[in-house]
């Protein structure tokens, strides 16, 4: 997969007389309809005093967000996402502001252009939504009420706006699974699960590639419709079957591979500790798990992963991406033996584990 942000400070830049690659992947697309995101970070962060608060100095993350009212859910991502964009430098855990920020971010400096920045943003209407501001002082997700429900969740009451959820999941679930259907040696395995598997797209993909497989999508009821109507289409209603449940409260199906994908960024670490014992649980001895996501690298330095976690913060009350190395040690908790780490497309990464 083609990324363009290949360095600290390129997230979405491409070098001056360069024409642009083909948008072939699908997150490719969504960054560039989410670039205004990495403006608005800009602008929270004028707003926040993150460059003024460091001046000339150095200050940890701990400090830097105590000083500027950061809150501690989504400050790390948001400091460091401001480092991979070029406008602050990190290391060794502490945070100056580039050469560039103190110059030109800095209020009173001659070289200041933040106010002019405001400004243009108001004008534009691009600094009309406060999301991401109260996002990075509260902590809360967009709409978020007092019982943490937002938004988001009113799709699942919505058919119409589901069916366009789940097409967009289907994009990014097709980019995913020949690289899954290739992941591990599935010649001897007879029976998988997909844990919060959607209308199946995923399943499908990986029972058309391997027709000895015999599969379960569990997942909220709502899904059902949805599934049986792709199962039929692709020719594999008679191989995957649908369960309704609760992956937290109900028994996961025993597989021989359980495949977690695009489940764990949605939860709290406890809660993530919490399914990775159930899969450990449900899948056979010698059995595999199978768990992939959005990730971002370990060196925290890749903007396009940053970014996508503030996104996902801002429509969840509990959202966050997180490492590979975060992945394997909760695995290795859970009991697993981590086999291997894989990188796909669509800005996800696969951790294969074993139950020895």
């Amino acid at each position: 997969m083609r990324h363009t942000d290949s360095g600290p400070a390129g997230a979405f830049a491409v070098p001056a007389g360069t024409p642009a690659a083909p948008l072939d992947d699908p997150f490719d697309v969504m960054l560039v309809g989410w670039s205004f995101l990495s403006g608005g970070l800009l602008t929270a962060a004028l707003d926040l005093g993150v460059f003024d608060t460091l001046g000339n100095g150095r200050l940890g993350a701990e400090e830097l967000s105590l000083r500027t009212g950061l809150h501690a859910r989504a400050g790390r991502d948001f400091l460091d996402a401001l480092a991979s964009l070029g406008l602050l430098v990190r290391r060794d855990g502490r945070y100056r502001n580039s050469p560039g920020a103190a110059r030109h971010l800095v209020t009173g400096r001659p070289g200041y252009v933040g106010g002019f920045l405001r400004m243009t943003s108001e004008l534009t209407g691009a600094g009309a939504n406060g999301a991401l501001t109260g996002l990075l002082r509260t902590g809360s997700a967009r709409g978020q009420d007092a019982d943490g429900e937002v938004p988001f969740t009113r799709i699942f009451h919505d058919p119409g706006r589901l069916r366009q959820f789940l097409s967009a999941m289907d994009a990014f679930s097709g980019a995913i699974a020949p690289g899954v259907s290739a992941l591990i040696d599935w010649s001897a395995c007879t029976t998988f699960a997909d844990i919060g598997g959607g209308r199946g797209n995923l399943a499908a993909h990986v029972a058309a590639a391997h027709p000895h497989l015999r599969g379960t999508v569990l997942d909220r009821p709502a899904m059902r419709p949805f599934f049986e109507e792709l199962a039929a289409e692709r020719g594999v209603a008679k191989r995957l079957r649908f369960a309704e449940g609760d992956f937290f409260e109900d028994e996961l199906p025993r597989a021989d591979v359980l495949v977690l994908g695009g489940v764990l960024h949605d939860w709290s670490d406890d809660r993530r500790a919490l399914l990775l014992r159930k899969a450990y649980d449900a899948v056979e001895d010698g059995g595999t798990v199978i768990v992939y996501d959005n990730m971002t690298d370990d060196a925290r330095e890749r903007a396009s992963t940053l970014l996508l976690s503030v996104v996902m913060m801002l429509q969840s009350a509990r959202a966050r991406l997180f490492a590979p190395a975060e992945c394997a040690s909760w695995m290795c908790d859970a009991g697993f033996t981590v086999e291997r780490t894989a990188v796909l497309p669509a800005l996800t990464t696969a951790v294969v584990g074993r139950k020895i």
